[in-house]
């Protein structure tokens, strides 16, 4: 198959009404690694936010439960882009989404933060880390997938093009990007888990590989200690050199899934993803839990809390 296969294909498509397949063609086929490792610094950054950060600390999930609560978001993000919103599968990821979400007082806002996060940082990762950067037909079908889902989200007034999810990205970054113990605990028990993915001898290295790959805010935020200007030039270089080498590579045959993924490991005998996440009772930190929080996205109600 030829290098370009992919990069052929997605750009014979129209992004305006075949985003979806574009958009899986992108994360499944052409960039798996890239976009997994793009998608998980996105969500990462999202922490640094402190109204985020602290909200995931209180509820106990991202530091308690962190693996499973990873495999859950993974699983549960991938089931609209690789089946199709109208998928059933699909349907119900979303609705899980919906239903943990509307059970907290999140503002608006920080959705489409966390909307843009999507969009931004894996065009940035691949322009560059990646073999090659998304085309335009790519972006667009990615800013438009994420669009549709932010809108199956209920988020109002949702960035039209790239640049304004970037803009929105940065801007969002620069006033709300600050210190907050809680948030602090959601990034440690992140990068614990991330070490976890590694073999033991080579943790201390992941985690330094790691500190090297955030930019000076997102490290401020959390008060990490940069890594020597050395070490972050070898990490960023190592990626560039993988990215100029994969240009040799045939295109892949065959889909990842995150299933495929050996640190996703939850659910070693499949899942369901009706049961996926969490199912609280409430709020549990001190806001007004919103009216809409026993409805889900199609109406139904939340499941009772697992005991």
């Amino acid at each position: 198959m030829r290098r370009d296969h992919w990069k052929l294909v997605n750009d014979s498509l129209d992004p305006e009404t075949q985003f979806t397949e574009i958009y899986r063609n992108v994360v499944m086929y052409e960039f798996p690694w890239d976009m997994n490792q793009a998608l998980s610094f996105a969500l990462f950054r999202t922490y640094a936010v402190p109204g985020i950060g602290r909200l995931l600390d209180q509820t106990g999930e991202f530091t308690g439960a962190v693996q499973k609560r990873y495999d859950d978001t993974a699983i549960l993000l991938e089931q609209p882009f690789r089946l199709g919103f109208d998928h059933p599968q699909g349907r119900a990821a979303v609705r899980r989404i919906n239903q943990m979400h509307r059970a907290y007082d999140i503002p608006d806002h920080e959705f489409r933060y966390v909307l843009s996060t999507f969009v931004v940082v894996p065009k940035r990762w691949l322009d560059d880390y990646g073999k090659r950067p998304l085309t335009p037909t790519e972006l667009r079908a990615s800013v438009n997938y994420y669009r549709t889902l932010g809108r199956h989200m209920n988020i109002p007034d949702i960035p039209e093009t790239y640049d304004d999810f970037a803009r929105l990205m940065d801007d969002y970054e620069a006033e709300h990007f600050a210190f907050d113990e809680g948030a602090r605990r959601v990034a440690d028990a992140t990068l614990q888990l991330m070490l976890t993915f590694h073999p033991r001898p080579a943790a201390r290295g992941v985690e330094v590989f790691s500190r090297a790959l955030m930019d000076p805010p997102l490290r401020a935020a959390f008060r990490y200690a940069a890594p020597h200007p050395l070490v972050e030039r070898a990490s960023r270089g190592a990626l560039k050199v993988r990215g100029l080498a994969l240009r040799a590579f045939p295109a892949r045959t065959r889909a990842q899934t995150v299933q495929d993924l050996k640190w996703i490991r939850s659910y070693p005998d499949g899942y369901d993803v009706e049961r996926m996440g969490t199912f609280p009772a409430g709020c549990p930190v001190p806001h007004p839990v919103d009216a809409r929080a026993d409805v889900g996205e199609s109406g139904s109600s939340i499941p009772p809390a697992a005991t």
